[in-house]
């Protein structure tokens, strides 16, 4: 049986634990390989390789980080189809989603961050007091806690930031899908990076994540997942005025009006509900649908989810893969559960598949209003609802209707009201007749219970430095006359 081991400075494999927990094959709810079980002493060894690790990181030019991060995503690159794989059967999700679009995205993330190194560039100002310039100088050693959803993607997403910017970095993958981190975690020392530079560290939130949070030697953490254990790590952060990003959940509305192209975007439609078997914080869960082409649109919504194909990471066209644990299976049935008794009407799925592992049929829900906890609760499975609406004012009241504020998308050809809608929906993201579309120069991150502050390009590299102002004073004198 395989072990995912800790990485801490130049250790890494079964000799860095003692101890050890169960992961789970999702498409199978049976165990399959064991992750290192840490503790405050595993915290601890780790903070201390990377506070050993950081100024040397720190002190090379930008240019030796960006080299290091681009041979790290070479490598990666090289191995795509094994992370890819890997990423499959840990995470449950189809091999096609991992091969094609998560690890790629994974190497796009350290690459795109290797030249940020590279061009993020400070300020200067002159002709008021003396001649300032701005220095953005590294935190030192920081934090970096990744959800199990998507997770070499998200791991890369904040650890490629932090180094960039000439941190050393402690993370906690997620020990529910602990596989790809460690697979990088190894091969970011075989590819020459320093060690205790990245360091990684398994187990619960409560054994290492808090002691993570609470170092006082971590400068600060980002962190994505549920907005309960957000609130956590910002009570324990704020008391000591540490840096936090966090990026927690979504519920986010599809807004669809009658004049646009639904039909030709049903598909997207479609995946934008059930990607990833709707376990992405950017799904799409409530469909708001202009009233004069609901039934349309609900008859079809539900027949091309009807046909997605479920199936284990390794089923040739599997669309669908299985809930991620057994724990978060019983959470979305309890959830279509509840919608029922709320008055909801299952127009498809509402039930596990009969077959092995965690799988839940793709489901849909009408006859819900926006106050009731179906329609505002994160669920985080593949379920989705629809509503109908009547006007803009009312689709807008809908889609806000939400403590949550991540990402919308409306689709509409009306530029003007794709416009309005862009300034007035109370989401980090605002997509027009798309979905998961990503630049990754544009900030990331959402409002109310998604969670406080951005990442993603120049905003990722603000964070994961602190900026420091340098004042000369100039004699003053007198500008030359022009002839």
């Amino acid at each position: 049986m395989p072990r995912f081991g800790h990485v801490i400075g130049a250790a890494c494999g079964e000799a860095t634990s003692t101890r050890w927990m169960p992961v789970f094959d999702p498409a199978h709810a049976h165990p399959y390989a064991e992750v290192a079980a840490g503790d405050a002493a595993s915290v601890e060894a780790a903070v201390a390789a990377a506070t050993a690790a950081a100024p040397g990181w720190a002190a090379l030019r930008s240019s030796e980080r960006a080299r290091h991060l681009e041979r790290l995503a070479d490598a990666l690159e090289a191995r795509l189809d094994a992370f890819a794989r890997a990423e499959a059967i840990d995470a449950g999700k189809p091999l096609a989603l991992a091969r094609d679009i998560e690890i790629p995205r994974a190497i796009s993330n350290l690459r795109f961050f290797a030249h940020a190194a590279t061009q993020f560039a400070s300020e200067s100002h002159h002709g008021e007091a003396g001649l300032n310039y701005t220095l953005r100088l590294p935190l030192g050693v920081v934090g970096c806690i990744s959800p199990w959803n998507l997770p070499l993607y998200l791991f890369t997403w904040k650890i490629a930031p932090a180094l960039a910017a000439g941190n050393a970095v402690v993370a906690k993958p997620s020990e529910i899908t602990p596989a790809t981190a460690t697979l990088l975690g190894e091969l970011a020392l075989e590819t020459g990076l320093p060690p205790g530079v990245l360091n990684i560290v398994h187990g619960p939130g409560a054994d290492v994540g808090e002691p993570l949070v609470s170092h006082p030697q971590v400068k600060a953490v980002s962190f994505t997942g549920s907005t309960a254990v957000g609130r956590r790590i910002a009570g324990i952060a704020g008391p000591q005025l540490k840096k936090v990003s966090l990026e927690l959940g979504g519920k986010n509305a599809t807004v669809v009006f009658a004049d646009s192209d639904w039909r030709a975007q049903l598909d997207t439609l479609v995946r934008s509900a059930f990607q990833n078997s709707g376990q992405i914080c950017l799904c799409g869960s409530r469909l708001l649908v202009e009233r004069a082409i609901y039934p349309e649109f609900r008859d079809a919504f539900v027949e091309r989810a009807r046909a997605l194909r479920i199936g284990g990471p390794l089923e040739d066209g599997a669309q669908l893969g299985p809930m991620v644990s057994q724990a978060h299976f019983d959470k979305v049935m309890n959830a279509i559960a509840r919608a029922r008794s709320e008055g909801g009407r299952v127009l498809c799925g509402g039930a596990a598949v009969a077959r092995e592992g965690w799988f839940i049929a793709p489901t849909v829900i009408d006859g819900l209003g926006p106050d009731c906890a179906s329609n505002r609760e994160e669920i985080f499975g593949p379920v989705a609802t629809l509503q109908a609406f009547d006007s803009d004012d009312d689709a807008l009241m809908l889609a806000n209707a939400c403590d949550y504020g991540l990402s919308a998308s409306v689709w509409t050809r009306d530029l003007a009201r794709a416009h309005r809608f862009g300034a007035q929906l109370r989401v980090g993201i605002v997509w027009i007749n798309g979905w998961l579309l990503r630049d990754l120069r544009t900030p990331f991150g959402g409002t109310g219970h998604s969670g406080l502050g951005r990442e993603g390009g120049l905003e990722a590299m603000r964070f994961f430095t602190e900026p420091r102002n340098v004042c000369i004073a100039l004699p003053t004198f007198t500008r030359p006359e022009h002839s």
